[in-house]
């Protein structure tokens, strides 16, 4: 049915989209049973992707909610049949509004098509079903116009992924495009000791801290990180002692940044490129401000 249907793209489906680009208003989607489940999907898809868009059921249209529908918006109603009896009935109170309809219908010549300005067809040979009348090829294909309609719009509005985030700041990609360190690091309790404590000291302090590193400090500076991968060296080293200072162990000069405005997402790739696990933060004194450990960026969904 897809692949039917590719030949079958003309200047309707192109219609439409100059339709919809054009309007100051929201796209409005309809449709009954199995269409108006697939139209809720467009709208949701449309919404997400820089249409305004919302799904109008017909019967509720006809019990108040037409007053949803302004002049500057447009309709987009679905019915394989065309001649779906609730929404035939909104048809005539759409037209006063004077607003485009466009029609996605396996039958141009029926009621909705001769009410629409412009109708995608939506026909298929015959249903996946067994029986061939349970909605399947038919409503594949609708929800795949409806994608490739909601697609077209985007690449014509320049529509980028930093779009599709503002209106998914819960999802991943909006966790990865505005979630700052600032927002992850952490102030509180940091696991550091001073250049000259001892390595005992040092092993004390990062039990307690629960990180799996100490900061080492001189004057509030980052000066050295001990890991636990440090300390397992240092365990098996010759002339290992407990209470030499813990600095003689640590990696001297680490990896830190100064910037509280970076990203998240751009951190852990910092980290990862680096193979570390804690990533201090410092001001342009080089204090330390906080440190953000891998853990929790995966923790808070940062991919």
């Amino acid at each position: 049915a897809l692949l039917n249907a590719e030949t079958r793209v003309d200047d309707s489906f192109v219609k439409a989209i100059q339709i919809i680009e054009r309007i100051d208003g929201k796209l409005i989607v309809t449709g009954v049973g199995k269409s108006g489940l697939v139209g809720t999907k467009m709208a949701a898809t449309f919404a997400s992707t820089g249409t305004p868009s919302f799904f109008l059921h017909p019967t509720e249209a006809l019990h108040g909610d037409l007053g949803m529908i302004s002049k500057s918006d447009a309709l987009l109603a679905i019915s394989n049949s065309g001649e779906s009896s609730e929404l035939k009935e909104i048809l005539p109170h759409i037209k006063r509004f004077d607003i485009p309809l466009i029609a996605m219908s396996a039958k141009r010549d029926s009621t909705l098509g001769s009410y629409a300005d412009v109708v995608i067809d939506i026909s298929v040979k015959k249903e996946a079903c067994p029986l061939g009348v349970a909605p399947t090829a038919s409503t594949t294909l609708t929800m795949a116009l409806g994608d490739a309609l909601a697609v077209a719009l985007m690449k014509k509005r320049g529509f980028k992924k930093e779009d599709f985030a503002s209106f998914h700041p819960g999802g991943s990609l909006g966790k990865r495009l505005f979630v700052k360190v600032q927002k992850l690091m952490r102030t509180k309790d940091l696991p550091t000791i001073d250049k000259d404590d001892s390595l005992k000291e040092a092993i004390g302090v990062m039990n307690e801290g629960k990180l799996g590193n100490v900061l080492i400090l001189d004057d509030n500076k980052i000066v050295a990180v001990l890991s636990d991968g440090d300390l397992r060296r240092a365990l098996g080293s010759r002339g290992f002692d407990i209470n030499s200072k813990a600095m003689t162990y640590a990696t001297k000069e680490p990896k830190q940044i100064r910037d509280l405005q970076m990203l998240a997402a751009e951190a852990l790739e910092y980290m990862e490129q680096n193979r570390i696990q804690i990533l201090p933060i410092v001001d342009k004194n080089k204090k330390l401000l906080g440190v953000i450990h891998i853990h929790d960026l995966i923790q808070a969904g940062i991919k």
